[in-house]
């Protein structure tokens, strides 16, 4: 049995999430929710 054929439910999850990172990396969803990360630690925090 082959790798693909074993894990091919995996396979295909794993490229279709690497898809849609890639597709919010280039649409500057990173620096969005990198910016909202921020915000919401330091709330938590409370230097905010």
């Amino acid at each position: 049995m082959t790798f693909l054929r074993k894990y091919s439910i995996a396979v295909i999850i794993l490229v279709t999430a690497v898809i849609f990172v890639a597709a919010g990396t280039v649409r500057g969803e990173a620096d969005t929710v990198y910016r909202k990360a921020v915000n919401i630690c330091m709330e938590c925090i409370g230097l905010g």
